[in-house]
């Protein structure tokens, strides 16, 4: 049994047995906090990581598990008797020596001999120590193996002791382990288990104060795992920082404009400003403002480079040209790629960069929760634009030297904003001007300074010498913030306000179809706007049989369904399988790895949509991706069914095209009225169409007299809404449409004001 001895400071824990001048060991709890006992606690803690055991939060009770394990080696037997406990340790921990059996056999007899003299039972002290020999193999097992070697095991708990862990650390403590117990919530709750500090001391020094807040060993550990690898991340650090918004006044353009020389005189700083500015502080003047500041940069021979709406994506050359490998960590994947900023003219600046680059993505990794195929993208991105714009703001880089990006429009991704980011922390002005406030720009930044103007204005270009300058009289400004007020949050919609939508199939009564069909889409059930995107209530039904069995009325329905939006079938399959379609040789290019190459298909030679506007063709290449990963066509991700789907979407025709780009998705939606009075099959052409075309916003209904399964054959699941409405009918002949009687009976206030087909 070891002796508990008195610190005279606190170093003394870190002597070796045979260098402490009294031979015992220590257990000590520290209430306090200062920095002489921050250093302690980092260091005891690196000691008992190494050579001990660290405590995070409470030691898990034994599972049944453990309980079972126990008994299945050792039984049930229980003597409150020291050979009893050395013959048990020696079957349950045959690792320990003859010495540390004695030591913790001896020290447990104590523990459960004062328990028995404050009247605890034999039950309660045969469950303390099973407790107590369960914690000590699945918990202490490795210190207990080295108790009595000169080399003190370390104990290091923190936060709230319970009753039971204190005494087995009193064991084990008095056995021949070294002990801190770490109490941020100060001492009270111990004294409720040792009121006379029995069992361990409390330490006291000057200028203790309460533990900070954020305090902890997973604190520690991080600071202390974050210095290791920050030392061999970034290698040699840079004698030259950056003094980012620190010396500007808020004045915006002025602090752009200002003299290098003027900013500060820190020789082993460099001075540059991150700014965003919101909206315009004066419509009529805003675009003049920006080429004077156009103006001025390049007087004073600085390098600018302005970035308009869009920093567009690493091209397959650019990324294929960054050197990168499989990673297994993300040290090692930031080690590796920031072998790619390679600038040999100035090592200085090369360390710059390697820490911006660092710094950034450590920061992201944080946000995407420390994925690391996410992070090893974003640093490809990242690497991809440097290489691409480092000439144009950094080429013979030397002290002193501030380039000045300026981004209008602000950034549409996470990507975008990780680069300004990174890019603000170099030798760099960084200007984000986000003149339209109905966009808002996604990065966030804790060393951007913001500014936000109440006034709007769209503008697309920057105005330079180079480039045809847009300036938009009062009259104009007038207009658009009239046409603002009129089409926002207001219900009425301008002429092709939104280019995204979604589709919301209706669930319907057969009469309803009818009373829908004519209707915009913004007056049905279910219709919003959400973040710019429509949400379109549509119907998508097949109709079996026909009602009262009268073929008449059942045409004369139809016909009253046929309107300037209508698309009609008559002949199965529209789609012929055996036609030839220039898609079709192309398609497995068009999708690897679960993608849809967007960008391949609209620069391929097949490709037939070039002459719809951009908008049309995003939006139909996103409905495609839609249908693919729906994978509501049976076959899909399965027997190359994807492939077929690209191919028959990728050449519709063109009267379908047509209705597709005339579509406002807050007027009138374009349908199809598909006929099928025969057993002809309706070919999976047809039924891809069909599910796209819903997709897109169609209304769709299959008329089949017949009641035959037809296209329903080739989905997955449920998406079309069958109405059975009556008797099932064969070989009807579809009548000529323009001859048929639409049906319509007209009320008495029709007839007397005219109101006629």
């Amino acid at each position: 049994m070891f002796e508990h001895k008195v610190l005279q400071n606190l170093n003394d824990y870190f002597y070796d047995f045979n260098n402490r001048s009294e031979k015992g060991v220590y257990f000590y709890r520290i209430n306090g906090y200062n920095d002489e006992i921050k250093n302690f606690i980092y260091k005891y803690y690196e000691t008992a990581r190494v050579s001990g055991i660290v405590i995070e939060g409470k030691i898990p009770n034994p599972d049944e598990k453990n309980l079972l394990y126990y008994k299945e080696i050792m039984g049930n037997d229980f003597k409150l008797d020291t050979k009893f406990f050395i013959l048990s340790l020696r079957k349950w921990l045959p690792r320990m020596n003859d010495n540390q059996r004695e030591n913790v056999a001896l020290s447990i007899y104590g523990m459960l001999k004062d328990m028995s003299e404050n009247g605890k039972n034999d039950n309660v002290l045969k469950n303390a120590y099973i407790k107590f020999m369960c914690w000590i193999y699945y918990r202490f097992e490795r210190i207990v193996n080295r108790i009595g070697e000169n080399k003190i095991p370390k104990i290091l708990y923190e936060g709230d002791i319970s009753n039971y862990e204190l005494k087995l650390i009193a064991i084990l403590s008095n056995a021949g382990c070294d002990v801190v117990l770490l109490q941020y919530n100060g001492d009270g709750n111990y004294l409720k288990l040792d009121p006379e500090s029995k069992l361990s001391y409390n330490f006291n020094m000057l200028n203790m104060s309460e533990f900070p807040p954020n305090f902890s060993v997973k604190f520690i550990r991080k600071e202390i795992e974050n210095k290791i690898s920050a030392d061999r991340l970034y290698g040699k650090s840079s004698e030259i920082l950056n003094c980012t918004n620190a010396w500007i006044t808020g004045n915006g353009f002025d602090d752009l404009k200002k003299e290098i020389k003027k900013r500060g005189d820190d020789s082993n700083l460099f001075y540059n400003c991150f700014y965003r500015i919101n909206g315009v502080d004066d419509k009529l003047t805003y675009l003049n403002e920006l080429y004077q500041l156009w103006l001025e940069i390049k007087s004073n021979n600085r390098k600018i480079l302005i970035i308009e709406n869009e920093i567009p994506k690493p091209s397959v050359d650019e990324i294929n040209l960054i050197n990168r490998k499989k990673y297994n960590n993300e040290e090692q994947m930031l080690i590796d790629l920031s072998g790619n900023l390679m600038y040999s003219s100035n090592i200085q600046f090369q360390r710059i960069i390697k820490k911006a680059f660092i710094d950034v993505l450590l920061d992201e990794s944080e946000k995407i929760e420390n994925n690391l195929n996410k992070l090893v993208n974003k640093a490809v991105y990242l690497l991809c634009w440097f290489k691409r714009y480092q000439t144009k703001l950094f080429s013979n880089w030397k002290i002193g030297d501030i380039s000045c990006f300026i981004y209008l429009g602000g950034c549409k991704n996470d990507n975008e904003a990780l680069f300004l980011r990174f890019l603000a922390r170099l030798p760099s002005d960084v200007l984000i001007l986000n003149p339209n406030l109905n966009f808002k720009c996604c990065l966030q930044d804790n060393l951007i300074y913001e500014i936000n103007y109440t006034d709007s204005l769209s503008v697309d270009k920057f105005p330079r010498a180079d480039s045809n300058i847009h300036i938009s009289t009062a009259a104009y400004n007038a207009e658009r913030e009239l046409d603002e007020i009129m089409y926002t949050d207001s219900g009425m919609y301008r002429n092709q306000q939104y280019n995204k939508a979604v589709s919301i199939i209706l669930k319907t009564t057969y009469e309803e179809i009818a009373v829908l069909w004519n209707q915009e889409v913004k007056y049905r059930p279910n219709f919003s706007v959400v973040n710019s995107a429509v949400n379109i209530p549509v119907i998508f039904s097949k109709v079996s049989g026909i009602k009262n069995s009268d073929i008449s009325k059942y045409w004369s329905d139809i016909k009253s369904l046929i309107t300037e939006e209508t698309f009609i079938i008559k002949d199965a399959p529209f789609i012929n399988s055996m036609e030839m379609n220039p898609i079709k040789q192309f398609a497995v290019n068009f999708f690897k790895n679960g993608k849809l190459l967007k960008d391949k298909i609209k620069t391929h030679k097949c490709y037939q949509y070039n002459f719809l506007r951009e908008e049309t063709q995003n939006y139909i290449l996103d409905k495609l991706d839609l249908l693919i990963k729906q994978k509501n066509i049976k076959g899909t991700f399965e027997n190359g069914m994807e492939y077929t789907i690209i191919s028959v979407v990728l050449n519709i025709k063109k009267d379908i095209l047509r209705k597709i780009q005339k579509f406002d998705f807050t007027k009138k939606n374009p349908k199809i009225i598909y006929i099928n009075t025969t057993e002809n099959i309706i070919s999976l052409e047809d039924s891809i169409l069909s599910a796209f075309l819903n997709l897109i916003g169609f209304d769709i209904v299959y008329y089949v007299p017949t009641g035959y399964r037809c296209v329903e054959k080739y989905f997955n699941k449920s998406i079309i809404e069958e109405h059975q409405i009556g008797e099932y009918f064969y070989d009807l002949r579809i009548p000529d449409f323009s001859a048929v009687s639409s049906g319509i009976r007209y009320s008495w206030r029709d007839i007397i004001f005219k109101r006629r087909d």
